[in-house]
């Protein structure tokens, strides 16, 4: 995860208690002191305190951490990581190899893991990012900014390219599912989706502090927040909120595309179910299985 805006801390609070999800592990980049201090605080608050929290450069003086988190949240303590975020993931995956991991960031962790830890088998990688065009997507789930488009500039995926073609390469990722920002911009958290969220907020710690944030963000920007990293750590939770086509990946000029192919084990999202999505958000969909998940 990263903390350049809102998306990555509350898809953290979601996971953290979720019904649905067993929270191994969290790691950060860049990772820095402030960023880990952020993150131990809301694991904290969702009484998730001994879930471990890696960082890719803990001595990076990168100033990280976006405003909205010290305005919700009030002045943090900075903190140390309990190890490098590679060590972390590769020492999650070794203790529980079903883990599933889910990325909302830029992909140095998951690229650490890979090139540093050749025993490391990732069973499922649910990624924000990638992108899916008209090629894929049918007319009537077609979002207008990307009508007529078959690529796009990804944020998680340029923010490391080595990196995002490494894990969609590696024969040691066993299937990958990306989440992308033609169906992740189609939602957006805003007045609206905050009342329905109203009644269901108290269920857990974790949805509580999404409504507490949201609570705050709202004030200031009342037309609400695209729900980019969210909605992937949903289709992690329940992969039947979104329609996957099987794909290969591609990147063109700084931009991310996708052809339809067989056998890649990549698939990518090209419509998404807004009500069964609403409902795996807020923890009440039935049938929904516990899984291990772990958030880079």
């Amino acid at each position: 995860m990263e903390t350049g805006d809102p998306d990555d801390a509350l898809t953290l609070c979601l996971l953290a208690t979720h019904p649905a999800v067993v929270l191994r592990a969290v790691t950060v980049t860049p990772g820095t002191r402030a960023q880990v201090g952020m993150v131990r605080h809301l694991l904290a608050r969702a009484g998730r305190s001994e879930v471990p929290v890696g960082a890719r450069n803990p001595e990076s003086e990168k100033e990280s951490l976006s405003a909205f988190h010290t305005k919700w949240l009030g002045a943090l303590a900075p903190a140390a990581p309990d190890a490098l975020a590679h060590e972390v993931l590769a020492a999650t995956l070794q203790q529980y190899p079903e883990t599933t991991l889910v990325t909302g960031a830029p992909l140095q962790n998951l690229r650490l893991l890979l090139e540093q830890h050749p025993e490391a088998r990732l069973r499922r990688w649910v990624a924000q990012g990638g992108f899916a065009g008209d090629n894929l997507v049918a007319p009537e789930h077609r979002l207008a900014k990307f009508e007529g488009k078959r690529t796009c500039p990804t944020f998680n995926f340029n923010g490391d390219p080595k990196g995002a073609l490494l894990a969609l390469s590696s024969e040691r990722v066993e299937r990958r599912e990306l989440v992308s920002k033609n169906v992740t911009h189609g939602v957006a958290y805003d007045e609206a989706f905050h009342e329905r969220v109203r009644p269901h907020h108290t269920r857990t710690a974790g949805l509580a502090l999404v409504f507490e944030a949201m609570e705050h963000y709202l004030k200031a920007k009342p037309e609400g927040k695209l729900l980019h990293d969210p909605i992937a750590a949903c289709a992690a939770i329940d992969p039947g909120i979104v329609t996957w086509a099987e794909v290969e990946m591609y990147r063109a000029r700084g931009e991310w595309g996708a052809e339809p192919a067989h056998g890649t084990q990549t698939f990518i999202s090209v419509a998404l179910d807004r009500e069964r999505f609403f409902h795996t958000f807020v923890g009440d969909a039935p049938g929904l299985d516990t899984g291990a998940v772990s958030p880079a």
